[in-house]
């Protein structure tokens, strides 16, 4: 069922919007889950992808178990570049090698206060309250 009229339900109409998103909304598509560790200490499953942050790559040729630093976020071309990930070309040059946001994972996230607040709003410990409602013993103590 369709909630909201303004967002279209075709195929076609989704892919242009997700290819011709801007870079504020693509920095939002780009995001990668958390590792286990974090998502216990800050109860977010998930925060958009950023430059210092040490990742572990998790899917596809360059898989690893050793962290290493995002090096460039390449919201343009969809990918993360990351330390240590580069080939080789014909003439003998290394280049970056792209990654997807989503085949990473977030070790360790590089904090600041623009960070703290969004780990602070997605907390999901704190959803629990039911948003400025009262319950009945407040409403007969009010009474």
């Amino acid at each position: 069922m369709k909630f909201n009229a303004h967002v279209s339900s075709s195929r076609r109409k989704q892919r242009k919007a997700h290819f011709q998103a801007p870079s504020s909304v693509r920095r939002k598509l780009m995001t990668a889950p958390l590792s286990k560790e974090l998502r216990q200490k800050y109860n977010v499953r998930s925060m958009p992808i950023r430059k210092d942050d040490e990742v572990q790559i998790t899917r596809g040729q360059y898989k690893s178990q050793q962290l290493a630093k995002v090096i460039s976020v390449y919201r343009k071309r969809w990918v993360v570049y990351v330390e240590r990930v580069q080939r080789e070309k014909a003439n003998g040059t290394t280049v970056p090698v792209g990654i997807s946001a989503s085949k990473v994972e977030i070790s360790k996230l590089k904090l600041d206060k623009d960070r703290r607040a969004i780990l602070e709003r997605k907390d999901r410990s704190k959803k629990k309250t039911d948003k400025g409602k009262i319950t009945e013993e407040e409403a007969m103590a009010a009474e």
